[in-house]
């Protein structure tokens, strides 16, 4: 189970986290959170996705204030404001309903968590209407890579289940991916840094994935320029917002 300790100053800092550690972390915080009490997290991106899981999760019961906004420190304070039962999950990883969060934030938000969900794990949507226009987007972006099955199919409601395929690259390449991280959030020369370190960091057989909010292609250029040691550059997401990579490093 993921703790962390607060700062002096009685706030979680969740940036020392990877991204799914923090959602699971602070979604079970609010599981035990009694009423009218609160916690205040650090996040270093506008953390609005975690509010909508939050009460497609727990229902309209969540007090979200923005204590600080922009940059790398969005400092955010939750508050459960009354009783409620959470929903339970038996065949899914995670739940959004699309019900409570406003239409022109569907992308962000679904695309966001779908990438941190871990292979073979399943996402639940709920709608008033058919979301055709994510489906096509999975279809484009994700095609032979996920499953998206209509669970219900009515006027009035909606609910899909996506699932996340194992794209680990295990078998025949004989590669296991050891690390995932984000890098939109940093300045473009720590964000060369984070790269670098990643690669010198995984050894022969292992990989690395990436997400930019642009074509790294330079990078790879650069690397291909540079790197004494071969390697294999795989695009697992091209844009248009968000762009990951697969880095692995080849054995000899």
């Amino acid at each position: 189970m993921i703790t962390l300790e607060k700062n002096p100053q009685g706030e979680l800092d969740v940036r020392v986290l990877v991204p799914i550690q923090r959602h699971e972390l602070l979604i079970r915080l609010f599981k035990e959170l009694p009423v009218s009490e609160h916690f205040i997290f650090i996040n270093d991106h506008d953390p609005i996705p975690l509010y909508y899981e939050f009460r497609s999760i727990y229902g309209d019961v969540v007090g979200w204030e923005y204590l600080n906004k922009g940059g790398r420190e969005w400092k955010v304070k939750v508050t459960r404001t009354e009783e409620s039962k959470e929903r339970q999950f038996t065949d899914i990883s995670t739940l959004l309903d699309l019900r409570k969060i406003d239409k022109k934030d569907w992308k962000q938000v679904i695309f966001h968590r779908y990438g941190m969900m871990e292979e073979n794990t399943t996402m639940e949507l709920i709608a008033k209407e058919d979301p055709s226009e994510i489906h096509g987007i999975f279809v484009n972006k994700f095609e032979g890579k996920h499953t998206w099955i209509y669970k219900t199919k009515s006027p009035e409601e909606y609910v899909i289940h996506i699932t996340k395929k194992d794209n680990s690259g295990l078998g025949d390449d004989g590669y296991s991916v050891v690390n995932t991280f984000d890098i939109r959030p940093f300045p473009p020369t720590e964000r060369h840094e984070m790269f670098y370190k990643a690669f010198a960091d995984i050894k022969p057989g292992e990989a690395f994935e990436f997400i930019n909010d642009h074509d790294p292609k330079p990078l790879y250029y650069q690397m291909e320029a540079e790197s004494k040691e071969p390697f294999k550059w795989e695009y697992i997401e091209k844009g248009p917002e968000d762009w990951k990579v697969r880095v692995i490093k080849v054995k000899e």
